[in-house]
């Protein structure tokens, strides 16, 4: 079964809060949503970062149950 859809969508202002690596932002309609994931080295590193030294021990946020 052949479905044909024709639309016209005008946006005049859009604002986007955040875009994580699970999101979708869609606008129009789809047939089917591929997942897509792009990695960059934007900062140029050729190396792994040094391990994190841990400061004393940390306390939970919120009170947590024994």
């Amino acid at each position: 079964m052949a479905i044909t859809i024709h639309q016209t969508i005008s946006i005049y202002m859009i604002r986007v809060g955040a875009i994580t690596n699970s999101s979708v932002l869609q606008i129009g309609s789809t047939g089917s949503v591929q997942s897509q994931s792009d990695i960059y080295n934007t900062g140029g590193y050729t190396e792994p970062v040094q391990e994190a030294a841990l400061i004393g021990e940390a306390a939970p946020i919120v009170p947590l149950a024994p």
